[in-house]
């Protein structure tokens, strides 16, 4: 089980106690405006995406860490890594992604969690390219990629719903130069 800590955070693997606050954050339109076809999910989908987090897992080595706040113990969302199968045209390829509940947005909590997942892909899992994948117009989402040192590669549209997105990229030579 993998476990990554920061100063105010801890990256884990998911409990059944976290299947009702995801609810939550995927119950709210504004969290969710961004997302796929911008729908809210039920608490249903919200477990059964938890629980293809957590295969994803047994199959790839990677994924979505919860992310709880060290202070507090509270669920914030998550971050973590996935193949973004939605974009063909990218694959293969690894998405680094986050989804944070509102109250805990403009804190910064994003780019830190995201920071240590990067890590892990990189470091850990000896990835050579990470991308992340944003829906122009989420300048927020582009904001941390920024920050993390992913660059725009190019833009594109999603073919299951027709969104335009940005797909941004990092690879391991470039990150291992940025932290020597």
């Amino acid at each position: 089980m993998v476990t990554i800590e920061t100063s105010r955070l801890v990256l884990r693997r998911w409990r059944e106690s976290d299947v009702p606050v995801m609810a939550e954050v995927h119950a709210d339109p504004e969290v969710m405006r961004w997302i796929g076809d911008r729908r809210v999910l039920t608490p249903e989908l919200s477990r059964a995406a938890i629980e293809r987090w957590e295969r994803a897992w047994e199959a790839e080595g990677f994924g979505l860490f919860a992310v709880e706040l060290r202070e507090t113990g509270q669920l914030a969302g998550f971050t973590g890594l996935a193949v973004p199968l939605f974009l063909p045209e990218v694959l293969p390829a690894v998405e680094i992604g986050w989804r944070l509940g509102r109250s805990f947005w403009g804190r910064g909590i994003a780019t830190e969690a995201a920071t240590a997942a990067l890590r892990f892909g990189f470091e850990d899992c000896g990835l050579e390219r990470i991308v992340s994948i944003a829906q122009i117009g989420n300048t927020a989402s582009e904001r941390v990629m920024a920050k993390l040192g992913l660059r725009v590669e190019r833009e594109t549209t999603v073919p299951g719903n027709g969104n335009a997105v940005r797909v941004h990229e990092l690879t391991r030579a470039r990150y291992l130069a940025r932290e020597s």
